[in-house]
Order: structure tokens, then C-alpha cells, then sequence
């Protein structure tokens, strides 16, 4: 084999190795983990919910009493929405809708929502940003 053919070996084989790095990072924001993750962590108010669900209606109108203006992912209407629930339950311990969050803090469903309205909680959370 040529001298100069030895040489390129290496460099295509770092080449092939960089172009299967930046396809599996690429996969990896694309995941339902990153994805869920970057909602949480990027908004102030994160809202997993289903637009049918009662108890999701009844969270996000908390939000629209305090003028607040939720980021809302409508699991229902997306195609990874079950993915995303799944994701829920290994990071939250429920797959259950709706699950907020504030400030990257996880507040729970609508129950937990209320409760955290009644004992002033939320209304703490929502000033510390």
C-alpha cells in the first residue's frame, strides 16, 4: 500500500468517527428525555398535559388566574406524547396528566397544584424567579 494511502486511514476513520458522533447527538436532543428535560429547564412555568383532560383544564387555568402564562405541551396532540409520559414516570414517578413545574421545581398534578395555591407555595415559587 502507498505511503500517502497509509496516511489517510487515519484521517478518514476520524472523519467517519466525528460524522457518527454528531448523528448520535443529534439523536440524543431529539430524544423524549432531552426534550423533556429542555421544557422543564427552559421555561419558567413547564405544563405536561392532555387538551381533553379536566384536571389539566382545571392547572391550567391556576396559571391564568395569576395572569401567568404557562409553556403547555399537549401530550394528546403529539405523536411522542406517550413517550413523554414515559419519560414523566421514570423522572417524576407518574405518568399521570397534568405535571407542572416551576422554575425546574416539580409541583405535581392539579391536586398538588391546589394545594400548593392554598398554602401559598405556588405563589413563592412564582416570585423567586
Amino acid at each position: 500500500m502507498n505511503l500517502c494511502k497509509m496516511k489517510l486511514i487515519p484521517i478518514i476513520l476520524m472523519a467517519i468517527i466525528m460524522v457518527i458522533d454528531l448523528n448520535y447527538s443529534a439523536m440524543a436532543e431529539n430524544s423524549p428525555s432531552a426534550f423533556v428535560n429542555n421544557v422543564i429547564y427552559s421555561n419558567r412555568i413547564a405544563v405536561f398535559s392532555k387538551s381533553y383532560c379536566p384536571y389539566s383544564l382545571r392547572a391550567k387555568r391556576v396559571f391564568k388566574d395569576f395572569h401567568e402564562k404557562p409553556f403547555v405541551v399537549e401530550l394528546d396532540l403529539r405523536d411522542d406524547g406517550s413517550d413523554i409520559q414515559n419519560v414523566l414516570l421514570e423522572l417524576v414517578g407518574r405518568r399521570t396528566v397534568p405535571q407542572v413545574f416551576v422554575n425546574g421545581k416539580h409541583i405535581g398534578g392539579s391536586d398538588d397544584l391546589q394545594s400548593a395555591v392554598t398554602s401559598g407555595q405556588l405563589q413563592k415559587y412564582l416570585a423567586s424567579s
